[in-house]
């Protein structure tokens, strides 16, 4: 997915940018970069490749290089960022967090203009290079952002850094999210609250949907005021999001919490303990353990201090062996007991079953599983979901294709909770697995624990449903930009 940070202040702001991107970090796998202004020397920016190491150790060593009183960081789960650009704008850096579908259009386009690209590496187009080839077709900077949500399929949020200010601008439907925290003489712009409470930050206030705003050292400036549709992706809550961390003011923990209290009610399983995979089950099992009326059991743990995320690397060996080294069970806690295991979501299943099996190795009489989303049935078209190349990579799908003999068959009817054909899916993982039940929260409870309109937030992964610029009301359309390639 991604994720990134900046801030303006009166006094050298070194240490806050780099504590701040790093606390982004759970948002990315593949690359980080930093880039400060200082009057004196200009731009300074550095960029390292995470996939076999950490945000801290690759830029600690760095830091006395950066001086400043403003910068951004980012965390990429695509391309080498932050981009330097000079242009009739004036000089600038951009960072993204973005999901171009349609990059290799654009780009045909752009180069049909006589347009070119730098940052072309390992045959691929950097879109944040593209992003920023619009930008600078636009008279100003907010017709160039403008030109960015009309032309790109996806979503992109981004933070610019000019020689005299930061300007964040929140993607077109507010798919991902970006939050203002202040200081005394300092402002900072994240895609995550939790970059701000040890860094004496208080949140202000989250952008909405296509809002633009212009930060300094003692302002923030709205250059453009948000649209009324909103999309916030669902995802947030049940996975990507860190547990402190607020989105539109609705902290991360408690969704979790509410749900798997949710679930707890009204299952009549009987069972021993709760167990969370960890860390982004943990809520859920807290919740559901609540609800249910059993004692909460760390019965698996996550071995943090030198294992990364499993989730998101693109090789499915590495996956696979990183999330089974990553999880230690507790033998003392499974033994005889019938055990209820609480996750965020079954992409693959691969990582799942190999617990199971571990599970019921280790003693467990029974191994009861229950997520805290309902089935993914539908590919993310809108932000970094997964590093899967494929629908078919989803457990669902190809279950789906079992049955139907097409995976894009009666798509509907499996995403219906209860339907003949959603059980019938939900058994067959449940097989596959070697679990004893699986259970889905339902979308319903899910979206009554987020506390949102469903019409607000993004539950296409689930359901299909999506919203798209063309839908745009009358009222909405008038206030996009007339100009075009």
């Amino acid at each position: 997915m991604g994720g990134f940070f900046g801030t303006i202040s009166t006094k050298d702001c070194v240490n806050d940018l780099f504590y701040g991107t790093d606390y982004n970090s759970h948002l990315g796998t593949r690359r980080a970069g930093m880039v400060m202004f200082d009057k004196e020397k200009g731009f300074s920016r550095k960029i390292h490749n995470l996939e076999r190491d950490y945000f801290r150790s690759k830029f600690e060593d760095e830091l006395d290089s950066f001086s400043g009183n403003q910068g951004v960081g980012v965390i990429s789960d695509t391309d080498p960022q932050p981009i330097i650009v000079n242009s009739h704008l004036g000089r600038y850096a951009v960072v993204t967090v973005a999901k171009i579908n349609n990059l290799r259009e654009i780009a045909d386009e752009l180069l049909e203009r006589r347009m070119h690209f730098s940052e072309y590496s390992a045959n691929t187009i950097n879109q944040t290079e593209l992003v920023a080839l619009l930008i600078n077709m636009g008279r100003t900077f907010v017709e160039g952002i403008n030109l960015v949500y009309r032309k790109i399929e996806g979503s992109c949020s981004m933070l610019i850094l000019t020689e005299k200010g930061i300007i964040a601008a929140r993607d077109f439907l507010g798919r991902t999210p970006i939050v203002i925290g202040k200081k005394e003489g300092a402002y900072a712009v994240s895609s995550e609250t939790t970059s701000f409470p040890n860094l004496e930050y208080h949140r202000v206030r989250d952008l909405g949907p296509g809002e633009i705003v212009y930060l300094q050292t003692d302002s923030m400036e709205v250059l453009q005021e948000p649209f009324k549709r909103e999309q916030i992706c669902s995802f947030l809550w049940v996975y990507y999001g860190f547990p402190a961390s607020d989105y539109n003011g609705i902290n991360v923990e408690a969704v979790r919490e509410a749900n798997g209290k949710l679930m707890g009610e009204k299952d009549e399983t009987e069972v021993d303990s709760v167990c969370g995979v960890p860390d982004s089950g943990v809520g859920m099992a807290l919740g559901y353990a609540e609800g249910k009326g059993v004692p909460y059991k760390r019965a698996v743990l996550k071995y943090t201090p030198t294992w990364p995320r499993s989730f998101t690397p693109g090789n499915q060996e590495r996956r696979a062996l990183v999330a089974k080294m990553k999880l230690i069970p507790n033998p003392a806690l499974l033994k005889d007991q019938r055990v209820v295991f609480c996750d965020d979501s079954i992409v693959r299943g691969t990582q799942l079953k190999d617990n199971v099996r571990t599970f019921f190795e280790y003693g467990a009489k029974e191994v009861h599983c229950r997520i805290s989303c309902p089935p993914l049935v539908y590919g993310c078209p809108f932000i970094g979901f997964t590093s899967s190349k494929s629908d078919m990579e989803l457990i669902t799908r190809r279950i789906i294709k079992d049955f139907e003999g097409d995976d894009k068959k009666n798509l509907e009817r499996y995403a219906t909770t209860d339907s003949p054909e959603y059980k019938r899916m939900v058994d067959e993982i449940a097989k596959r697995l070697g679990l004893t039940s699986l259970k889905f929260a339902k979308l319903e409870d899910l979206v009554k624990s987020i506390g949102m309109p469903k019409c607000s937030i993004c539950t296409h992964c689930f359901d299909g449903s999506s919203y798209c610029h063309e839908h745009d009301d009358e009222e909405e359309r008038k206030r996009q930009l007339k100009f075009d390639f």
